[in-house]
């Protein structure tokens, strides 16, 4: 991810995940999950749609982007529209130093799923696991191997990748399919992951026969 040019997709407006309105996924978890609001991080948060509409539920928000470009239109939206309880910082992820701790939700949308390889993939969701507060989620939108092949859209993860990943760390409460939404020039919407877990209070058992 630190290779990519992120900030290049700004400068030539070339964003095809910036829909300019909140993710439904997240909203529609949101309400499903009853989760109180409290602090919430956004890793790889553009422009600041979904993180702005995190502290408009309530929500203390802290919203990363490698991209400053990104992070500078992010906080011009928060000042036009006075938004307070939110802050917009140009981070990395992976490797820069932790932002904290004590989240009772983290969300990325098409974050993790950036990362090839799977040290990469391990490192995030156990950077992701010290950041949560006890009984805090984590929420991911990761692009899926399932569907038609496909030229562009969001990098592929299988199920496999994501478990991989995230039970070492932490305790797999939910995954489920669904769509990103369509965007510009697709003709079919990328099948996607919702991957919800949270950390453990012990740690995942050897598996028996």
């Amino acid at each position: 991810m630190t290779q990519h040019d992120w900030n290049a997709h700004y400068a030539s407006d070339e964003l095809p995940w910036d829909t300019g309105r909140a993710e439904p996924v997240l909203v529609e978890w949101l309400d499903q999950s009853r989760l109180a609001p409290g602090r919430a991080l956004e890793i790889g948060c553009g422009t600041g749609t979904n993180a702005l509409w995190l502290a408009a539920q309530g929500f203390d928000v802290l919203a990363l982007d490698l991209s400053p470009l990104a992070i500078e239109r992010a906080r011009a939206k928060a000042q036009r529209g006075a938004v307070q309880r939110i802050e917009f910082r140009v981070h990395d992820f992976l490797v820069g130093e932790p932002v904290g701790s004590g989240f009772q939700l983290v969300f990325d949308r098409g974050c993790f799923h950036v990362f090839d390889a799977a040290q990469d993939q391990a490192r995030f969701a156990q950077r992701v696991a010290a950041l949560l507060a006890p009984g805090g989620l984590w929420l991911s939108l990761i692009g899926s191997t399932e569907g038609a092949p496909r030229e562009s859209g969001p990098p592929r993860r299988s199920a496999r990748d994501i478990l991989n990943a995230v039970e070492p760390e932490l305790e797999l409460v939910s995954l489920r399919s669904f769509e990103f939404e369509l965007m510009p020039g697709e003709a079919v919407a990328p099948k996607a992951w919702a991957c919800t877990s949270r950390r453990r209070t012990q740690p995942a058992q050897p598996s028996t026969r």
